[in-house]
């Protein structure tokens, strides 16, 4: 069986692929002598198709090109093509829901086509939760234009006007004479029309919903709870070799000297130098490791200056000057105005990725011709990264991205996949490039360490005086202030989570809802220490600091399903409460904990969660992100750190970084807001960043002690203890 057989007998009924993944896009063109093809441009449809007298083809810097295509095929089954990816949080499913929702066609009859850049039009990458509230309006607004065409074409073919037909159930009639009807598999038929959409039309009102809206259990939930789905690491092709490639001991470190000849004795290993890159190839997993093994190399290692635990000095140290983000009245008309001040320093750890499925690639080159299967949040991009890397035009490159267990970010760089394409390139076959999860600890990008300096202070009746916010290379995502406070300025240093080049030991990128997990700690642990100081509830200090009805919303949602009874803290009751926004998507929770204080440990016992996304595409899956973000959260909160000393990273596996376990898992409760006034909004993300604040709020109303370092360790929670 070759490669494209292979894909298309395994993800027929798991993706509905079909056969399409035996022909290339500019085939497929060719091949669909009978449809209906309707293509999206969405960079028109995010930034105005006529900015600033700018034609149409999207804004400047960004691909002309359309960004995704719908196509109706002559059996009446609708396929999307898009280059976003599937990695756990459910578009697989809600995308085929906004499509048939629009176009009038049951959801059965709808395929989806991810990630593979022969098929699939660019796509800037799956992140940032933009999928359902950017890209989805955007497959909305096709499917809305398809039903014109099917209708312009049912109405032709019935001899009836348009206006008097109905689309329903992939079917147009007319409900005068039901017997007038025409299936959209025998519009399609016969025909090739291609659409590209020039205007946005008029959509679905919610309340009108049929198929988006209702709760729509996840197609590939049961491929993988069987073991069947397939993801970069399980794609098999002939002739193919494993390889296993030589690692530096730290960051920064340069390679002086390899012996490779004692690998080079043990038969069937192949041993590839090609400039920064050493590797040793075999068709068993096993030999490659012990091949790899008797390579001896010496490294030049740069002194470690920077370490775990002078990091954050080092970081206030070389950051740049405060990029102002928000400010307005007077902060020295506020701090006269405070009865009470509050200054407090906040702390964040470098945290690991930690997704299940480590990086992996396969690369086979035939002729000028390269594929790549490869666990990535981007195709495209790893498509220009791999060209470049060996040779080839863009164009003659294929990346195809099957499920990717895992990402939360940390699947952007794509360096796996460049890996397995120039080691197959060197060898002539087929390459398989899968990290260890010690390769993954070490080359994973983290989420930034980071300082957050606050200083705050509410007037005699409880009310916030003034809020002066300094960030310190975590970003502004969830930075800026949305209590209501009159004298206030929001301050970033360092930019986003890449922080300033140099100023960072390890490499930092995104890390699921970047920056606001840091933001959002800091914010409402202050909050909280404000509520406190000034003798008020914390969620009643909350109400009365808000005038954003959306958040008064939510917050009143999470308390009444709680069973809140106000308590100025520490009520010793265990409770914490938290508010945030990420993604356009408005968050509260409340979490009930109980401390050992003599042991430091803590036990999450049971988390209400309210969120209003807006328009909800499918309720079940956002329950679902929901709960993964709340359990995800247990671990940056409570346990994950990476240590370090210079560039050696010294946490490479889970016997020393820990993750949640499913005997930490809460009581979780999910509280979706109705609000059909509001666009569809992030759901992949928002509940996350709740949690490191929500867990210190509730350990102090617990026991007294205020918690400033994440994760909140049981020697820094019993530390903290021992203070009060």
């Amino acid at each position: 069986m070759n490669t494209n057989d292979y894909l298309a007998a395994n993800f027929r009924d798991i993706h509905g692929f079909e056969d399409f993944y035996t022909q290339s896009r500019r085939e497929f063109f060719k091949r669909t002598g009978g449809g209906i093809l309707v293509f999206i441009a969405l960079n028109d449809l995010l930034f105005g198709q006529e900015e600033a007298g700018r034609p149409r083809g999207g804004r400047p810097g960004l691909p002309s090109d359309f960004n995704a295509f719908l196509r109706i095929g002559e059996d009446g089954r609708v396929t999307c093509f898009t280059g976003k990816i599937e990695m756990g949080q459910g578009p697989i499913t809600s995308l085929p829901q906004m499509l048939a929702e629009e176009l009038e066609t049951p959801l059965d009859t709808v395929d989806i086509v991810m990630g593979d850049t022969d098929l699939c039009p660019w796509d800037m990458g799956t992140f940032g939760s933009m999928t359902t509230r950017m890209f989805g309006p955007a497959l909305q607004a096709a499917a809305a234009e398809a039903k014109v065409v099917l209708l312009e074409l049912a109405a032709e073919a019935l001899k009836v006007p348009q206006a008097q037909l109905v689309a329903k159930d992939g079917v147009i009639f007319d409900p005068q004479n039901p017997k007038s009807r025409m299936t959209y598999g025998q519009l399609a038929k016969g025909q090739k029309i291609e659409r590209h959409l020039q205007t946005k039309p008029a959509l679905k009102d919610p309340t009108r919903y049929k198929i988006a809206g209702q709760p729509h259990t996840r197609r590939d939930a049961e491929v993988k709870v069987t073991g069947k789905a397939l993801y970069s690491a399980d794609i098999r092709v002939p002739g193919m070799l494993y390889a296993r490639i030589l690692r530096p001991p730290a960051h920064g470190a340069k390679l002086k000297s390899v012996d490779t000849a004692p690998a080079r004795e043990i038969a069937g290993v192949q041993v590839v130098q090609d400039g920064d890159l050493v590797a040793v190839l075999h068709e068993f997993p096993d030999v490659a490791e012990t091949a790899l093994g008797k390579i001896k190399a010496e490294f030049d290692v740069p002194e470690a200056t920077v370490d775990d635990k002078n990091i954050f000095d080092h970081l206030l140290s070389v950051a740049p000057a405060a990029n102002v983000l928000n400010q307005g009245g007077d902060l020295d008309d506020g701090k006269k105005l405070a009865a009470k001040k509050f200054e407090s320093t906040y702390l964040n750890s470098y945290v690991a990725h930690s997704a299940m499925e480590t990086h992996a690639a396969l690369a086979q080159i035939e002729g000028d011709k390269a594929t790549v299967w490869a666990s990535t949040q981007n195709p495209f991009g790893a498509r220009d990264q791999i060209a470049q890397a060996i040779g080839l035009p863009a164009e003659k490159i294929r990346v195809i991205t099957p499920f990717v267990g895992g990402g939360f970010g940390g699947k952007t760089n794509n360096a796996e996949a460049v890996e397995a394409a120039r080691l197959a390139k060197a060898v002539g076959k087929p390459v398989h490039v899968m990290w260890t999860r010690e390769e993954e600890f070490f080359f994973d990008t983290f989420r930034p360490a980071a300082v957050v300096k606050i200083n705050s202070g509410v007037d005699g009746s409880g009310k916030m005086a003034f809020w002066d916010y300094d960030v310190f290379f975590a970003g502004d995502r969830g930075a800026q202030q949305f209590y209501t406070v009159p004298n206030h300025r929001t301050a970033a240093h360092g930019g986003g989570w890449g922080g300033t080049k140099g100023s960072h030991p390890l490499a930092t990128g995104a890390w699921r809802a970047p920056g606001n997990n840091t933001n959002t700690f800091a914010r409402e642990s202050q909050i909280d220490i404000m509520a406190a100081g000034a003798g008020f509830d914390p969620v009643v200090f909350r109400l009365n600091n808000l005038s954003d009805a959306r958040m008064v919303r939510v917050l009143k949602a999470a308390a009444e399903h709680f069973g809140w009874t106000p308590a100025k803290a520490p009520s010793k009751r265990g409770y914490g409460v938290s508010c945030g926004i990420d993604a356009g998507t408005y968050v509260a929770a409340i979490a009930e904990v109980a401390v050992d204080a003599a042991r430091g440990t803590v036990q999450v016992k049971r988390v209400v969660c309210a969120q209003d996304m807006g328009v909800v595409i499918n309720p079940e899956g956002a329950k679902i992100q929901m709960e993964g973000c709340i359990t995800m959260g247990l671990g940056y909160a409570l346990t994950e750190e990476v240590h370090f000393k210079g560039g050696r990273v010294l946490d490479t596996n889970y016997d020393t970084y820990e993750i949640p376990r499913f005997s930490w898992v809460p009581k979780i409760e999910t509280v979706l807001i109705k609000n059909n006034a509001t666009a569809p909004q992030g759901g992949g993300e928002p509940a996350i960043i709740l949690m490191g604040a929500l867990i210190a709020n509730a350990i102090h109303d617990a026991t007294g002690a205020r918690l400033f370092q994440l994760p909140m360790m049981p020697d820094r929670v019993k530390a903290a203890i021992q203070k009060v």
